[in-house]
């Protein structure tokens, strides 16, 4: 065992890791530690859920904290980039606790909210930025973000960054960064010009290679189930839905993602979606009932789209469900990541249709995964969810409101002229006053407008990813 301590890391940061529960290193903070502690630039390769958020998190607040520079508003002096809002988000409520015990400010800088607060918080003044290269390259056009103060530098999932055609505004930034500071990447893979990128921004940098891109055998349950028929999959993913413990849901389109979201609310399983479509509060409030403890509201299953396949953290994920098995083998790996993180125990589940088998056992065999084809018995799904958990009955959808009779007018004759002057009675609009219906009802789960927002104030937790 080796502790945060025995690493080098200031005590008061141990002991905010020590309150939740972090007590020893995991192996790419050990690797990692001693050098980025040092003020060493690192190149940083390691899966997701190693454990690689705390280890740039660590250095990068003692660094600032240890520095005799202050700060000015609008010149940050830490700055984490990474693809995704949700990542970002993650990435800030990490670091939070650690820098707040050295009286440093975050904020999180992303599109697809109102960049307002986001000014606000830089005219106020922060330590640490952690944003996505799309929103902050706009308000570095603005001027409301200045880095030439940057001490510390930090890209975090940089083959994501590649994948999302980020690059180019990811290579600006940097530039714009001092020449002298520290800089970190972390990243999966070396490809897509990721290594263009570590010979040009990092000087003298150490490399630290924890793990291999695939998901270690030991710690993951690889499963593959072959259905006969599309009724056959609606009802195994259902059944898989159904168990007590968390579990994301995996589809290849926002469509699907919404309308299984809303089937299996509507069988009596909660569930919500998370999607490029969806705003950042629908985003933030699905994400806080999901991670919520489902006894006080919160809900089981998440069905999402590969938006949820990298940067999205929830503990205890005890199943993964690829409903549409993913295009490619990394999108694979990154999907199932969401189980058996930080070394815990978890169930990753294909379903596949029979013309799906040549391009499944295809994906496997790229993403060094064995796992044999098995058709769907009671055995296996009772071995996948050997408790259900209990279904909840929607809530009724509201009647629509009974129009409102048209006042009845009296008969031609009887008309009080005097009391309706004609030029008032021309003016009157015609038809009845019926009020309109209001149409109602959310189902629970999905719309659960009880739900608690998640996030920070000024941030939202990549444009459409990012942007």
């Amino acid at each position: 065992m080796t502790s945060f301590l025995d690493l080098g890391v200031p005590a008061d940061l141990a002991a905010v890791l020590s309150k939740d529960g972090k007590t020893e290193a995991f192996a790419i903070q050990r690797d990692t530690l001693p050098d980025s502690l040092a003020g060493r630039d690192l190149l940083g390769r390691g899966r997701t859920g190693s454990g690689k958020t705390i280890a740039f998190a660590l250095p990068l607040v003692a660094r600032l904290s240890a520095s005799p520079r202050k700060g000015r508003p609008g010149h940050p002096r830490g700055l984490v980039l990474a693809p995704t809002r949700e990542l970002a988000t993650q990435i800030a409520a990490t670091i939070a606790p650690l820098a707040e015990a050295k009286g440093l400010r975050v904020t999180t800088v992303f599109g697809g909210v109102s960049q307002r607060p986001q000014e606000t918080a830089m005219r106020n003044g922060v330590d640490i930025v952690v944003a996505c290269p799309g929103r902050l390259e706009d308000l570095m056009k603005q001027r409301i973000v200045q880095l030439d103060a940057v001490e510390v530098t930090v890209l975090d999932e940089a083959d994501h960054m590649a994948d999302l055609g980020f690059l180019p505004g990811v290579t600006r930034i940097l530039t714009a960064t001092p020449a002298g500071g520290q800089r970190l990447l972390f990243s999966a893979t070396l490809d897509r010009g990721i290594d263009t990128l570590a010979r040009r921004f990092l000087s003298n940098a150490v490399s630290h290679e924890v793990d291999e891109e695939s998901v270690p055998v030991g710690e993951m349950t690889h499963r593959v189930l072959v259905v006969d028929s599309t009724d056959n999959k609606t009802t195994l993913v259902r059944d898989l839905a159904s168990g007590t413990g968390r579990r994301i849901l995996f589809t290849r389109t926002k469509h699907q993602a919404k309308k299984l979201a809303k089937q299996l609310t509507a069988a009596g399983i909660p569930s919500v979606d998370l999607h490029g479509n969806l705003s950042q509060n629908a985003r933030e409030r699905n994400l806080s009932a999901f991670s919520s403890d489902p006894a006080d509201g919160g809900v089981r299953v998440l069905v999402a789209t590969d938006v949820a396949a990298r940067g999205v953290h929830v503990d205890n994920v005890d199943l993964v469900v690829h409903v549409d098995p993913p295009m490619e083998h990394k999108a694979y790996l990154h999907r199932s990541g969401r189980t058996a993180r930080a070394g815990a125990a978890g169930t990753v589940v294909t379903v596949v249709l029979p013309e799906q088998r040549r391009d499944v056992k295809d994906l496997l065999r790229k993403a060094a995964i064995t796992a044999a084809l098995e058709p769907v018995t009671t055995d296996a799904v009772t071995e996948l969810v050997p408790e259900r958990a209990p279904h909840v009955r929607p809530a009724p959808v509201q009647a629509p409101q009974q129009r409102q009779a048209p006042k009845q007018r009296p008969a031609g004759g009887e008309r009080n002229s005097a009391a309706t002057p004609p030029s008032r009675r021309s003016r009157r609009p015609r038809g009845g006053q019926g009020g309109q219906g209001a149409q109602g009802g959310a189902t629970a789960g999905a719309r659960q407008g009880g739900q608690p927002r998640a996030g920070q104030g000024g941030r939202g937790r990549g444009g459409s990813q990012g942007r």
